[in-house]
């Protein structure tokens, strides 16, 4: 048995307007082109293929055979292919990136990076992302090693050569702890309870900004590389931390997690700002995100 020819683009479209619009006159019509032409297309079409895509005996109009809907489906996959990819031409000819990646600190809340991503899907629908959440410094870190395009990080107490950053708000963190834990449990705090319990820290895992400590007054700590471990624990009353008062709202409003007023605790914010390479600055689409985290503001 001889393996089926190569249908052409042109073809496959002529296939699906005679679908759509339930004739081949009425094809004709919308490609303005004659019907024989439109005939012709499919007769070919079938020849190359070696099926029957229309049945053309004792119907009015012409209707698809079993094997016809089959190839109809993969006409439409390959023709949606074909759109794609043009269309990713067409914006990398008018300047849009290949690709976006981005670096997200795990501290910025969960509605402001799905609000920013659905709308980037929306404005930029050919363009692929890539997207990393790490902590603290490791955002830097991946940016300053092109593994990201661009950062959303939090606060750095030093300024990093080659990078420019933008403020794009803070986080309101909360010192929590879970209601049978000590600090919880105790009246008025007095400066230096919390030092004598363990305090959960996030850490971090990057060289950019290692052994610099972000609101740290416990004598006693554990260093954790994940906030979703740290939650975790708060919540078993392993021991205590702060937290982005969005991630622990609905905790602390069930009774889970209790918040802790403490005399010496003073890092309520955690400043965010996008971040780029000096020396490659971030095309239109990347520049549309940060402009997107930054109208987040309030």
């Amino acid at each position: 048995m001889s393996n089926p020819g190569t249908p052409t683009l042109d073809q496959l479209q002529v296939l699906l307007c005679v679908v759509e619009t339930g004739s081949f006159a009425a094809a004709a019509r919308r490609l303005n082109r004659a019907t024989s032409a439109i005939s012709y297309a499919i007769d070919h079409l079938e020849l190359q293929l070696g099926l029957p895509l229309f049945d053309r005996v004792g119907t009015r109009k012409p209707e698809l055979t079993e094997a016809g809907k089959a190839v109809l489906a993969e006409a439409r996959t390959v023709t949606h292919g074909v759109d794609i990819m043009r269309a990713r031409v067409k914006g990398l000819l008018e300047g849009l990136e290949a690709e976006v990646s981005i670096a997200v600190d795990v501290m910025l809340p969960t509605a402001r990076l799905v609000d920013a991503l659905q709308a980037f899907q929306v404005s930029f629908p050919t363009i692929p992302l890539r997207l990393h959440v790490e902590a603290l410094g490791a955002i830097s870190q991946l940016v300053l090693e092109k593994a990201a395009v661009i950062g959303i990080s939090g606060p750095l107490k030093t300024t990093v050569e080659g990078l420019d950053r933008r403020y794009i708000g803070a986080v309101r963190l909360v010192p929590v702890a879970a209601p049978f834990h000590p600090l919880a449990r105790h009246g008025k705090k007095s400066p230096g309870d919390a030092r004598s319990h363990i305090q959960l820290v996030l850490t971090d895992r990057s060289n950019v900004t290692a052994g610099q400590d972000f609101g740290v007054i416990g004598v006693k700590t554990w260093r954790l590389a994940d906030l979703g471990s740290k939650h975790a624990l708060l919540l078993a009353g392993v021991g205590w931390g702060s937290m982005p008062e969005a991630m622990v709202r609905g905790d602390i409003e069930a009774g889970r997690l209790v918040p802790l007023d403490l005399p010496d605790w003073h890092v309520n914010t955690y400043d965010m700002h996008a971040i780029y390479r000096t020396d490659t600055p971030p095309g239109p689409a990347a520049l549309w995100l940060i402009e997107r985290f930054s109208g987040q503001v309030a």
